[in-house]
């Protein structure tokens, strides 16, 4: 079965920095895409960043550029999610999704795969 862990997540001050990772199992998806979303409390998920392992290419989103930085390891089927200077709006649930495909408009709906998520506190 396909299985896809977050780790890395936890409480950290403002201005901190995280660093997660999601670890893929039963698939490979290096043809395809992995991505993270998040989604605070009461908030619909939001897409954060992803990387297009065919294309070699990495996005994230205008609210977390400059801060945060996404890359991976193909060959280990695992995408990182740097984070710093983290504000107290970053509080969510983090999610990693994982596509076989090339994922085109960085929807929630085109990922097939989710893990279960980590959560990321920040503090003031």
């Amino acid at each position: 079965q396909v299985q896809l862990v977050e780790s890395g997540g936890g409480l950290v001050q403002a201005g901190g920095s995280l660093r997660l990772s999601c670890a893929a199992s039963g698939r490979t998806f290096s043809t395809g895409t992995m991505g993270w979303f998040r989604q605070a409390p009461g908030k619909e998920r939001e897409f954060v960043a992803d990387i297009r392992w065919s294309a070699g290419s990495t996005y994230v989103a205008d609210f977390v550029k400059g801060r945060f930085t996404i890359s991976g390891d193909n060959a280990k089927n695992t995408a990182y999610l740097q984070m710093n200077s983290l504000k107290p709006e970053d509080t969510a649930v983090y999610y990693c999704a994982a596509s076989e495909r090339y994922v085109y408009r960085r929807s929630p709906n085109d990922y097939a795969y989710w893990g279960q998520g980590t959560q990321v506190t920040v503090s003031s």
